[in-house]
């Protein structure tokens, strides 16, 4: 089974999902030294509102043994209480000064965690920074600063669940709302929505703009409307979210929409969303009518409870649309003592997509069986020594005589996984290798079957120079031909690090960490 089964929506519900749950969104530190950055994220709070959270994450090749990191929160004692939101060894209280004594070689980013609540008596517009500074021996000392708000405090509250289906291609109506539950007139609102590369907004409106990023679509529209306490608005009719017309089907496609007020929502995208690649709508605006019923400036704006913020879309795609799966081997001519590339995985023949990492389809790993009398020599990052229920070795690791491979992208119809494995030739017409496709149910973990079986295994084999073969000597090789349709590194790694401490729903994206089947 692939344990982490969403991993491609997650990265974009998890990026709603972090403010949601901590809002911790680092900014960039002062200039480096040594190599060495701190992060710290912004808190806007608000009297009476939730505790946010002020996350500090130092990026370098290695800390020392030994730090010391000292939280001073002069700057805001009188709105606002700062806290370590972990129990950690090492860390005294003096006056206004949080000191740890920490083991570097114990911390891989992240730092420590401060929970931050304005105090009953805190007003609005109070403002001051939390100093945080990293001091190692033999190292100069490194600072940052986050900067803590006193907001005006609201309470936008949205539906909890919005269920639709539809099948391949069609244009589902998605009449996602926000009310003002609170007492105070909310100025704006900003909806973010993340979903499913597979579930796209059906129209490029005026007031929103899109991206691609992290495995998953992103889309950001803004709103100047403001709601009354007690009102409650919708997005109008033509709101609506296109399954793709290769979705496989039957399957659910995911989404979340997050609405913000609008200086929540600065806090929030600062550092957290990418700044670049943004592609503005050029339609009619979308706008917000009045919901058929209710639900119950100059300073800034908060939401005092942002966990009722979020509405969770899940569409059911209808119809039977499934996807065949094609092993393609290769056969290399070469000398004894050359090497030669093997350019070999499979390709995608629809009508579906596939590996899009749609709960209800399937994903697919590689058996890659090395030829008698050839060495693997240089071996691919997505494959593996060893089986899928017993690996032998790290990924990329050459020597290997079977390797187990993952593909992490999306295919789509003639799309192919590539996976180049460079061997030294030894023996020539030793025992042919093979390439095998396992197809396995994404919620199940079963091992099941695609359109066609009978095209998912290929053969490996190497022959002498001058007996046959489609390709050249040393780096050639049969293959070469396969398109190749994207980089495995693309991982949610950029997303990584900036949602380190503060996953959604227990959802903590450290680094790029690879999954296995387990048949």
């Amino acid at each position: 089974m692939f344990t982490h089964s969403t991993r491609r929506w997650l990265a974009g519900i998890g990026v709603a999902g972090a403010f949601v749950a901590a809002s911790a969104t680092p900014a960039l530190a002062e200039p480096a030294v040594d190599d060495l950055l701190l992060y710290a994220n912004d808190a806007l709070i608000a009297p009476g509102g939730e505790a946010r959270s002020v996350v500090l994450l130092a990026f370098t090749d290695a800390l020392p043994d030994d730090v010391t990191v000292t939280v001073d929160r002069h700057a805001v004692t009188g709105f606002a209480t700062v806290t370590l939101s972990d129990k950690l060894k090492g860390c005294t209280e003096t006056d206004a000064v949080i000191t740890c004594d920490l083991k570097g070689a114990d911390l891989i980013d992240y730092v420590l965690d401060l929970t931050v609540k304005a105090t009953d008596k805190a007003e609005a517009g109070a403002k001051g920074d939390l100093l945080l500074s990293l001091a190692s021996k033999g190292r100069e000392t490194v600072s940052t600063r986050s900067t803590i708000e006193v907001g005006e405090g609201v309470d936008l509250q949205a539906q909890e669940q919005l269920n639709v289906s539809g099948a391949p291609g069609a244009t589902v109506k998605t009449p996602v709302g926000i009310a003002n539950i609170g007492d105070t007139t909310t100025h704006g609102a900003v909806l973010f929505l993340a979903t499913m590369a597979s579930l796209s907004p059906a129209q490029r409106y005026g007031n929103c703009s899109s991206t691609e990023e992290f495995g998953s679509q992103l889309t950001v529209c803004r709103f100047d409307d403001e709601i009354a306490a007690g009102d409650a608005l919708q997005l109008d009719g033509s709101a609506g979210l296109k399954i793709a017309a290769d979705a496989w089907a039957p399957s659910r496609q995911y989404g979340q929409a997050i609405w913000f007020t609008k200086d929540d929502f600065e806090e929030f995208a600062k550092g957290l969303l990418p700044g670049d690649g943004w592609q503005q709508g050029t339609g009619d605006a979308l706008k917000l009518v009045p919901a058929p019923a209710k639900q119950a400036s100059v300073l800034r704006q908060t939401d005092k409870d942002p966990k009722n913020n979020y509405t969770f879309i899940q569409a059911s795609v209808t119809g039977n649309q499934r996807a065949d799966l094609a092993a393609t081997g290769a056969e290399l001519p070469g000398a004894v003592g050359k090497t030669v590339t093997a350019k070999i995985g499979f390709v995608n023949n629809g009508p579906a997509m596939t590996n899009s990492y749609t709960p209800g389809e399937i994903v697919t790993g590689t058996r890659v069986t090395v030829p008698a009398g050839a060495v693997v020599v240089k071996a691919p990052r997505e494959c593996s020594p060893g089986t899928a229920e017993e690996p032998t070795g790290g990924y990329g690791e050459p020597g290997g005589r079977v390797y187990f491979c993952e593909w992490y992208d999306t295919l789509h119809k003639g799309d192919a996984a590539v996976f180049e494995f460079g061997l030294r030739i030894d023996k020539v017409a030793g025992t042919p290798g093979e390439v095998k496709l396992f197809h396995f149910d994404l919620e199940q973990g079963d091992q099941v079957a695609d359109l066609n079986p009978k095209n998912d295994m290929a053969a490996l084999v190497i022959k002498g120079a001058g007996n046959g073969g489609n390709g050249g000597n040393g780096g050639g090789g049969g293959g070469g031909t396969l398109p190749i349709t994207g980089s495995s590194t693309a991982l949610i790694a950029g997303l990584g690090a900036l949602l380190l401490a503060a996953g959604a729903g227990g959802y903590v994206v450290a680094r790029r960490r690879k999954t296995r089947f387990v048949a």
